[in-house]
């Protein structure tokens, strides 16, 4: 949720940032008139109670027909405190309400546009020319069956499209990656975590993802519980509530657990293979910090991506999203793409989000700190990036690591989470 006193000293802001994202501009009108009810019906409601119990003093010394009138003018005063109270909760729940469909304000350095108006920052590692080592790349899914480490056919058999199984080396490899970003991750300064993947309403909308993205997300409505698409959720809603004391800060945490996406508007696109899924493990990296300290903190987060992707070994360019393609509560994200050969392009591994104080205001997650004397609250900033999404980072090792046998060399840093093994051979 954005600044309420933001939106009402600086309202064209909002109404730009709304415009970037491609989202409702006339919302930003809408919340305003909502706020002002809200705060002109908490006004009318002091201004009754004020007058009620100013009455409820005189009633006491007074007799006879006064006091009588008095009594009438009570009875006609607590009727009035009711209905003005109704009317401030009534006009608060409203604000609430429209305010939560407000997008994070974007970053002004954010590229305007969809998703195809991304920025490159950098690039990094070198492609393979494989026509100049004699031989046609195979994709993911080939090599990976060749390997007995992928098999989909019983995925599909057993839970549908876009499922799968990794069996042999696949489940090895998986072990192996998320092994490997955990001590990475550790290595930094991050708290393992083990993330519930059901998590109630409130966790999923103070995230941000019941706005635009709730068309991913699925809903168990017997128990009310959302499974995540990612431990970003559970990981932001893990100090709900709480105050956090400044000198405490930075947060940070690297959260691994189960992903489910509906993947809905996709038909058609990545069907093959394991790079787009249903279900699938990821490893989260999530800061808590002041909001002053925010931009920073993101750099941070894209080096410890980088220096990931590096140790894979892969090729990898950075971009700046544009801001139509940024999910609600991030103002700016940079993705990690790494070159998948046999699509001749780039493609999502990574991605590291700066949220400012936009889910922390919806969750309640406030710092605690001392100013001109006086202990302060405020809400923090919190951010999140992807350190292995485990498929999307198989897909790309298989195929940019593959030699015309099709056999696939480790990476020399996953190779002591693999027992040593330097190549993985097929079946």
């Amino acid at each position: 949720m954005i600044d309420l006193r933001l939106l009402r000293e600086d309202p064209d802001r909002v109404r730009a940032s709304q415009r970037a994202r491609g989202e409702d501009v006339d919302l930003v009108d809408a919340v305003l008139s909502a706020d002002e009810r809200r705060r002109s019906s908490g006004v009318r409601f002091d201004e009754l109670r004020s007058e009620q119990k100013a009455l409820g003093k005189l009633i006491p010394k007074a007799a006879g027909d006064e006091k009588q009138e008095l009594l009438k003018k009570a009875g006609e005063l607590a009727a009035a405190v009711k209905t003005a109270n109704a009317a401030q909760d009534e006009a608060e729940e409203e604000t609430k309400r429209l305010a939560l469909r407000l997008g994070n304000l974007v970053h002004p350095d954010v590229p305007v546009g969809g998703e195809e108006d991304f920025v490159v920052l950098e690039t990094h590692g070198t492609i393979r020319d494989f026509a100049a080592e004699g031989f046609t790349p195979k994709d993911h899914l080939e090599l990976g069956e060749a390997l007995g480490a992928i098999d989909v056919e019983r995925g599909a058999k057993v839970s549908g499209s876009r499922f799968y199984y990794l069996t042999g080396v696949g489940a090895l490899l998986e072990l192996a990656l998320v092994n490997a970003a955990i001590a990475q991750a550790t290595e930094a300064g991050f708290i393992p975590m083990l993330t519930p993947a059901l998590v109630r309403p409130r966790a999923m909308e103070g995230t941000g993802f019941l706005g635009q993205a709730a068309e991913n997300v699925y809903h168990l409505e017997k128990d009310d519980y959302y499974l995540v698409g990612t431990s970003e959720v559970p990981l932001a809603a893990y100090h709900m509530d709480e105050i956090i004391e400044a000198d405490k800060l930075p947060l940070r945490y690297a959260g691994f657990s189960p992903c489910f996406r509906r993947e809905a508007g996709t038909y058609g696109k990545d069907t093959r293979g394991i790079f787009r899924v249903h279900q699938f493990d990821k490893v989260e990296m999530f800061t808590y910090i002041a909001p002053e300290d925010a931009e920073a903190e993101h750099q941070r987060l894209l080096d410890w991506e980088k220096q990931w992707l590096t140790a894979l070994e892969l090729p990898f360019q950075v971009i700046d999203v544009a801001s139509g393609d940024l999910g609600s509560s991030a103002s700016r994200k940079f993705d990690c793409e790494a070159w998948i050969p046999t699509q001749g392009k780039y493609r999502e591994l990574t991605s590291a989000s700066n949220c400012d104080s936009f889910q922390a205001r919806r969750l309640s997650v406030r710092m605690r700190e001392t100013g001109d004397g006086k202990k302060v609250l405020r809400p923090l900033a919190t951010l999140n990036g992807t350190l292995c999404a485990v498929p999307r980072t198989i897909v790309a090792i298989l195929e940019n690591h593959q030699r015309a046998d099709g056999s696939v060399v480790v990476p020399e840093m996953l190779r002591p989470y693999l027992g040593g093994r330097e190549v993985l051979e097929p079946k």
